[in-house]
């Protein structure tokens, strides 16, 4: 049976709730670093936990980073996944996968906004993607990180942190969100639930 959707296997600590996630949906959700698996996915998620650096490496070991940038069919970038797709990170100065324009920054951080930022963030609209359908300007969703790309044409939604930053931007058939949808409750169900719906 051909799986709904592959995730990459690029060492992410978040993968048994991202299937389990897919499977309350109802999804074939499987884990891969087989380039053909990857290409002949009717979808595939890009994951990510750790430093820009080791996870671009992996990638680089594996032999799928020119696969990656090849992809046509919808793809979803999660947390450390979407900075990958940017061209460059802050972090480690590390080049990445270029599918998005721009370099991912370190977070403005103050006594009351320390990094990582760490909790639930309320996500504000800037233009309309069907990736957003049923969900609330305004909802709720678990964030975990010290990196994010800055505000630009490809920003879907923003939120703040000090200042405010990309939470989820789209390119061509490339998603990404840098909150964890599999750990936002009914919002992150509905966001993956169209992301099953995506047509690219």
């Amino acid at each position: 049976m051909t799986p709904d959707v592959v995730i990459v296997d690029s060492g992410g600590a978040n993968i048994a709730s991202l299937l389990y996630a897919f499977e309350r949906l109802g999804a074939n959700a499987q884990l891969s670093a087989d380039s053909d698996t990857i290409r002949s996915a009717d979808r595939v998620l890009l994951p990510g936990v750790g430093a820009a650096g080791d996870s671009m490496q992996r990638l680089e070991d594996l032999e799928l980073v020119d696969v990656i940038r090849g992809l046509e069919q919808p793809v979803l970038g999660i947390c450390l996944g979407m900075q990958l797709l940017a061209e460059r990170s802050e972090e480690e100065d590390v080049g990445c996968l270029g599918v998005l324009p721009g370099t991912v920054k370190r977070l403005d951080g103050s006594v009351d906004t320390p990094v990582p930022n760490m909790g639930w963030c309320p996500l504000r609209s800037v233009r309309q993607h069907p990736i957003l359908d049923g969900i609330d300007d305004g909802e709720y969703f678990y964030f975990l990180h010290s990196y994010a790309l800055p505000l630009g044409a490809e920003t879907v939604a923003s939120a703040d942190h000090a200042a405010p930053f990309s939470a989820l931007v789209s390119q061509r058939n490339f998603v990404a969100a840098q909150f964890h949808p599999e750990r936002s409750s009914k919002a992150g169900a509905r966001l993956l639930k169209n992301f099953l719906e995506f047509a690219a």
